[in-house]
């Protein structure tokens, strides 16, 4: 039988590299982006060797209508895999209001919402997954990253909560925290600042997209059947 995944925020890093893991593994793809449409287009191509099936669809998810566009573009599913984040830098008393809206919205009302509203169809199947893609910093908290860390939190407060109203439904939901990845989040950083974050790191470097999707795809699989609430870190040894 046909197994699809939702993955949100595809023309990112982590995204792309989770489509491409995902689609070696035989799922096909809803693939969400927002403004990226070149990088949607590239990734299609780079899929196009796998026999699956590619569905892009593109939609806000900082707006109530882009949410409800990308519920109602969703069909059979077996599960969903949220990576779609943003982030802000600065000082929380600096922090315009218009930031926080757009990071709650996000990182926590959108993946919520597509969850309840998708989870009728997920409990068709015997069994599904799910997996948020937080932060270390959802984990301990960034100075200067305030917004961003409590809106991650708030994704592994929701994971571990919600993983034991569906566990017995054959849902499944799990949450990866990544550290540093080596993505266009960084770009914020200098090359030196950059350097200064790998030495703090026990391994000495930021992650791959690739180590980070392959984790996803270990709790996508059934080597993960017995494992829901929980939320595996991906940081190197930066925080344990």
């Amino acid at each position: 039988m046909k197994k699809y995944v939702l993955i949100t925020g595809a023309s990112g890093g982590i995204g792309k590299a989770t489509a491409i893991e995902l689609a070696k593994k035989g799922w096909n793809l809803y693939l969400h982006y927002n403004q990226n449409t070149v990088a949607v287009k590239q990734l299609l191509n780079e899929l196009t060797p796998y026999d699956v099936e590619l569905i892009p669809i593109q939609a806000d998810l900082s707006t109530d209508e882009g949410i409800e566009k990308l519920i109602n573009n969703i069909f059979h599913i077996n599960a969903i895999c949220y990576v779609s984040g943003i982030s802000h830098y600065g000082l929380f008393i600096d922090t315009p209001d218009e930031i926080l809206n757009k990071m709650w919205k996000i990182h926590m009302y959108a993946p919520m919402k597509i969850i309840k509203e998708l989870l009728p169809k997920l409990m068709r199947n015997s069994t599904s997954q799910i997996v948020l893609v937080s932060s270390i910093w959802g984990q301990t908290g960034a100075s200067c990253e305030v917004a961003y860390s409590t809106v991650k939190g708030a994704q592994l407060a929701f994971v571990k909560a919600f993983s034991k109203e569906v566990a017995r439904n054959g849902v499944r939901i799990n949450a990866v925290a990544p550290g540093a990845v080596d993505t266009n989040m960084l770009a914020m950083f200098s090359q030196e600042e950059k350097l200064e974050i790998e030495e703090d790191i026990p391994i000495g470097r930021f992650a791959s997209p690739n180590e980070v999707s392959n984790t996803i795809s270990f709790l996508l699989s059934e080597k993960s059947s017995y494992i829901t609430g929980q939320v595996l870190s991906v940081n190197g040894g930066w925080y344990t």
